[in-house]
């Protein structure tokens, strides 16, 4: 029997949680849902992602408003992809940064991501009519870019680790809180995405460059926060193992001369005893060993993923 395309038949709500990390710090988790977050500047916040709509975020912004009314002056974008970005428009924030690859993604693809992610997870379009279009940064940066927050709150630092979940993820840091967003770059028991992303430079240097921060919070994409050194350090070892692993099996299938499907049964076989439970690991699987093989077969720059293609190679590898 088939299974169902992606994460169309996952309907039911999830429950979203808001914890404060530290003062002035929030962070909003749901059951496996993509996460956000925000930071507390003198007489502004820093929000850190978006949602796929505006109704969406402004039920982040709704709790996020119980705890403080100050303005949204920065909202901070870790990368491309339409669940994390289309919803901005609702907070109505003077500046919106992402890398500078993250501007050239968008402009590359961002409209043919917009439609594979509503097909593939429906239910986080949460009104859709109402997205205004593709979200554009205001201001964007290479490698470093920090934001002042006023008074003795110290600042939020935004990095570029190196390429990983895709080519222009970059991490929000807090020192004074010793507080990290990672976006998709870590993901805390939630299966990886790597539909768009760089498996070998992701799974050496780009965590190394994470783990190096010895952060006391760390919010991942997805998943519960990870609270104190030795949670946040194996958030990270267990994102490295699920990319090491993948690559380890669908390696050895591609060296042999094997077929993707192949090199699909044996990632599965691999992984799914220890990561098949977490949230969207049927769904993510396909896509990310297309896109792990593509990279065996040299390809640097992912493809595009459009809603014709997301199908067929679901047909291909989980039908």
């Amino acid at each position: 029997m088939a299974k169902p395309f992606a994460s169309s038949a996952d309907t039911a709500p999830k429950q979203e949680t808001l914890e404060v990390l530290a003062e002035g710090v929030y962070a909003l988790t749901a059951e496996g849902d993509p996460n956000v977050g925000a930071i507390e500047g003198e007489d502004f916040l820093v929000c850190i992602e978006a949602r796929a709509t505006p109704a969406a975020a402004r039920d982040w912004l709704a709790k996020l408003r119980e705890h403080t009314d100050k303005p949204v002056k920065y909202l901070v974008l870790t990368h491309y992809h339409a669940v994390r970005v289309l919803g901005a428009s609702a907070f109505e924030a003077e500046n919106i940064i992402t890398s500078e690859t993250t501007r050239k993604l968008i402009e590359e693809r961002g409209q043919e991501d917009w439609l594979s992610e509503y097909g593939r997870m429906p239910r986080l379009f949460k009104q859709p009519e109402e997205i205004p279009g593709l979200t554009w940064p205001t201001q964007t940066f290479e490698g470093q870019f920090s934001i002042p927050l006023g008074g003795d709150r110290g600042s939020v630092d935004l990095f570029f680790c190196g390429r990983g979940h895709t080519a222009g993820d970059i991490i929000a840091w807090h020192d004074r809180s010793k507080t990290l967003f990672a976006g998709d770059l870590v993901e805390a028991e939630a299966a990886l995405y790597t539909g768009d992303a760089f498996h070998f430079d992701w799974s050496t240097g780009t965590l190394d460059k994470i783990k190096a921060f010895r952060s006391e919070n760390l919010v991942g994409g997805r998943g519960a926060v990870a609270r104190g050194v030795a949670a946040t350090d194996a958030a990270i070892e267990q994102t490295r193992a699920f990319l090491q692993g993948m690559i380890a099996e669908v390696g050895t299938v591609h060296k042999r001369g094997g077929t993707l499907k192949e090199a699909f049964e044996a990632t599965h076989a691999r992984l799914a005893p220890k990561f098949g439970m977490w949230p969207i690991f049927e769904h993510c699987l396909p896509f990310d060993v297309q896109r792990l093989w593509d990279e065996f077969d040299g390809i640097d720059w992912p493809r595009i993923w459009t809603e014709e293609r997301d199908r067929e190679v679901w047909a291909q590898l989980q039908d």
